[in-house]
């Protein structure tokens, strides 16, 4: 299981202080009993909120793209380079 992120962490702790400063104004109890049910649910409540913040999408592994294809460079003999070379300055003469 992957680490929560500080986002989850974030509205987890925020949804339990405030739902159980809600819960304790609004049901007006003094008992220990009811208080620790109170923080119970509070506690509940924001890992049920904390779960529910998305992950964020894992980053995807760098596809290995190989080198763009390139000519494949046979050396010429020399025999045949000259030849060629010294035909096409002929021409040009």
């Amino acid at each position: 299981m992957p680490r929560p992120t500080t986002a989850q962490i974030t509205y987890g702790s925020v949804t339990v202080v405030f739902s159980t400063l809600a819960m304790l104004l609004l049901s007006q109890t003094s008992s220990g009993v009811g208080i620790a049910v109170i923080a119970l649910a509070a506690l509940g409540l924001g890992l049920l909120v904390a779960l529910t913040v998305p992950f964020p999408k894992p980053a995807a592994p760098a596809a290995r793209t190989l080198p763009a294809p390139t000519e494949e460079r046979v050396p010429a003999q020399r025999g045949v380079l000259a030849e060629s070379v010294a035909s096409e300055t002929a021409a040009h003469s």
